[in-house]
This record gives C-alpha cells, sequence and structure tokens, in this order.
C-alpha cells in the first residue's frame, strides 16, 4: 500500500523540478500547447487541404490529385529524417535556453520559407522542394515541443495537458480549413498569412510556457556529444518497446483512414457531391465551424476524464469507432447535408481520440531520456499518415470513385482501434 500511495506521490510531480506544477505554470503550459497547435495547423490545414488543391487545379500544370500526392509522398521523406534527427538532437542540445527552445523557434521560420517556396512556384519541382522544407520545419518544432509532455508535465496530468494539444490541434485544422475557404478567391493573401502564422508558432509556444531551464550544464547531454554517441541516438528502439510499436502503428493506421477523408474534403464537396467552386467553399466552412464546436467540448471533456479514470485504450477506442460511424455517414447520404454530418460525428470521434493519444505515447515510451526522439518516431504516424493518404486516394480515384475512399477509410480506423488495445502497459 505505501508504494502505491509513494508512486502516485511521484507521478503528480514535474519530472524537470521534482515538484508539483502550481497554478499559473498549469495554465501557461495548457494554453501554450493550445495555442503552438492551434497555429501552426491553421495555417498548415489552409495551405493543404484548400489552398494548394485549388492552385493545383488553377495551375493546369497536371492531375490536381497526383499532384497533391507527389507533393506529400516527397515531403514524408523529408518529415521522416527531420522528426527523428531534430527529436534526438533536442535531447542532447547544450543550450542557456534549454534543449527544446531552439529547435521550437527556429522550425518555425523554416517552416514559413519552405511555405511560401511552394505557394509561389508554378512547376512541380518548385512545389514539392517548397513542400519538402515545410516538413523539415514543422517536424523541427513538433518533435521537441511534444517531448516538452515528457520532460516537464507530471505523469497524473498528461492526459489533459494531451488534450490542450491535441483538441488545438484538431480545432486548427477546423479553423485551417475555414480560413482556407476564405481566401480561395485571394489565394495570395491567404499564404501569406500562413506563412506568418508558421513564423510565429515557435515563438508563441516558447514565451506562454514557463521558461525552460538552461541545459548548458546538462550531464546527459555533455556525455553525448561524441559522433559515435550521436549517432547511436538515431538508434530505433531495442528493448521495452512492444507497446512502443504498437502505439505506433495503431496510430499510423487511424491517421491514414481519417487523413482520406479529411484531406480530400474540397475535391470530395466538388468531385463526389458535385458542387461548384462556390459552394464547396460556402459548405467548408460550415463543416469547419461544426468540427471546432465538438472538438473543442469532446476534447476538453475527455483529457480530464482519463486522468481521473486512470484510462488511455478504451478511451482511444471509443474515439476511433465514432471517426468511423463517422466516416460512413457520406457513403448513405453522398450530399452536402452528409458531409456535415460527416464533420459533426467523426469530429466528435476524433476530439476523443487526439485528446488523449499524446498521453498513451508518453506513457508507453521505452526511455525517458531519449523521449524527443522517441516521440519524434511516434509523431511520425502523423505525418506518414496525412502523406499515405493521398497516395491512396490517389490510387483509387484513378482506377475507381470517390465512393471507394470512405469504405477503405473505415477500415483502417478500426484496425487502429484494435492495434491500440493489444497495448500492455497502458491501462
Amino acid at each position: 500500500m505505501a508504494l502505491n500511495e509513494e508512486t502516485a506521490a511521484a507521478s503528480t510531480l514535474a519530472p524537470d523540478t521534482g515538484r508539483p506544477l502550481t497554478t499559473q505554470e498549469k495554465w501557461r503550459f495548457g494554453i501554450g500547447f493550445a495555442l503552438f497547435s492551434l497555429i501552426w495547423m491553421t495555417a498548415g490545414t489552409s495551405g493543404s487541404q484548400v489552398l494548394l488543391p485549388q492552385r493545383f487545379t488553377e495551375l493546369g500544370i497536371g492531375v490536381p490529385e497526383v499532384i497533391l500526392g507527389t507533393m506529400n509522398s516527397v515531403g514524408c521523406v523529408f518529415a521522416l529524417i527531420a522528426n527523428i534527427v531534430f527529436g534526438a538532437m533536442s535531447d542532447i542540445t547544450r543550450s542557456r535556453f534549454g534543449k527544446r527552445t531552439p529547435w521550437i523557434v527556429c522550425g518555425g521560420f523554416i517552416t514559413a520559407a519552405g511555405y511560401l517556396l511552394a505557394a509561389n512556384s508554378a512547376a512541380l519541382a518548385g512545389i514539392v522542394a517548397g513542400w519538402s522544407i515545410v516538413q523539415v520545419g514543422v517536424n523541427m518544432m513538433i518533435a521537441p515541443a511534444v517531448a516538452v509532455l515528457s520532460d516537464r508535465i507530471p505523469e497524473s496530468t498528461r492526459g489533459t495537458f494531451s488534450a490542450f494539444y491535441g483538441g488545438a490541434q484538431i480545432v486548427g485544422q477546423s479553423a485551417g480549413t475555414f480560413m482556407g475557404a476564405q481566401f480561395i478567391k485571394h489565394m495570395g493573401a491567404g499564404f501569406l498569412t500562413g506563412a506568418v502564422l508558421f513564423a510565429i508558432t515557435g515563438i508563441v509556444a516558447v514565451l506562454v510556457w514557463p521558461r525552460e531551464r538552461s541545459s548548458k550544464n546538462d550531464e546527459v547531454a555533455a556525455k553525448t556529444l561524441s559522433v559515435s554517441d550521436i549517432l547511436r541516438s538515431f538508434i530505433l528502439p531495442t528493448r521495452n518497446c512492444r507497446d512502443f510499436y504498437l502505439a505506433l502503428v495503431g496510430r499510423l493506421s487511424l491517421m491514414v483512414g481519417w487523413s482520406m477523408v479529411a484531406t480530400y474534403q474540397l475535391y470530395i464537396l466538388q468531385k463526389y457531391v458535385g458542387l461548384s467552386v462556390d459552394e464547396s467553399g460556402t459548405v467548408i466552412s460550415t463543416m469547419s465551424v461544426i468540427s471546432m464546436i465538438v472538438l473543442i467540448v469532446t476534447a476538453m471533456i475527455s483529457g480530464p476524464i482519463s486522468d481521473r479514470l486512470h484510462r488511455r485504450k478504451i478511451i482511444v477506442a471509443v474515439g476511433s469507432v465514432i471517426i468511423a460511424i463517422g466516416i460512413a455517414i457520406p457513403i448513405m447520404m453522398p450530399t452536402a447535408l452528409g458531409m456535415m454530418l460527416y464533420a459533426g460525428v467523426a469530429g466528435t470521434g476524433y476530439g476523443i481520440y487526439i485528446a488523449v493519444d499524446q498521453a498513451l505515447n508518453v506513457d508507453v515510451l521505452p526511455s525517458q531520456e531519449e523521449a524527443g526522439k522517441d516521440l519524434g518516431i511516434l509523431n511520425l504516424a502523423n505525418t506518414v499518415g496525412q502523406v499515405l493518404a493521398p497516395v491512396i486516394v490517389g490510387g483509387v480515384v484513378a482506377t475507381s470513385s470517390y465512393a471507394t475512399i470512405f469504405p477503405i477509410a473505415i477500415v483502417c480506423v478500426l484496425v487502429g482501434a484494435v492495434v491500440i488495445m493489444l497495448i500492455r502497459k497502458v491501462k
């Protein structure tokens, strides 16, 4: 009994300070995580799901779906490398500003530069190059930022802070779709707005969070500065990692299913439902508002419930099933109303899922000392899922029709839920 009480007490302490967070610190971390996700996701979604697809249609340099798939496929390679590299590098960085802060701030500027290149290029090579830089910059920010959950947030409240991070990320998707729809006839202003948002993402987060302590004299960093040790820090986990890889596969499968529909909302409305450009812009705006409302509510409720019940897996699984139900609606109702219902139901499920997802990922880490690298690997599921989805959709559309997308997406989401339930370490 005493051991359980000692473990429970330890779970309330912040790993970096060894003490509980004050009320002010809790608010600053929560708001910082929320703003970080909200800002970069709003910028990214407005470009990748609305403005860039519409620009590809207007450029006339090829099939828009193929251009989008090519851009994302090549960008995925850079995202894969960047997530692991910058996560690992932030683990061993020595700086008076801390080990995560420099990478988070610099990543925003690199992302903005790449986004402007992609937006202003009229050739496939320039578009792909720009988007690849975007992937490098975004993952330079995300890998260290997510590691803050492991470095500085007590275990007992990670579900709540995961909800701030994940909920705001999905709200950012809705806000980005809405913003993109408003700029669909003024794309230059839309792209510039997105670039500015990317540039300030890291700055805003580190200013709001309590200041990270200096890592200049950190013993772990000091011991890993040799070339061989740095190279070893990039090796994938090989011990105590069964649940880690199950979390990776489960998340990847779900993200593929979710992104197959979410990434192609504009094309689905225009080519499956049969709406005009103006009509699709209006419906996307409405869908964004619906998603935003349900995501805020479900994410903010699900995270604290997870902490109170000490449960992660079942909440993730329930969210996944609700997502699958939402994706099934447009099959039966290939109308604007059906897509709006999809936004509400699937958004509810995704809000539940994303609120607890990052907390579950932190709980299955094989090593706290390599949290940046390992969380970077887990975050690859998001990037790879969002990249594989357009590739799959492009192949499906080329050989079949948009109607085939929905059942494939449902299967992917449900497979992800089953894999997550196989995790043993987390309840």
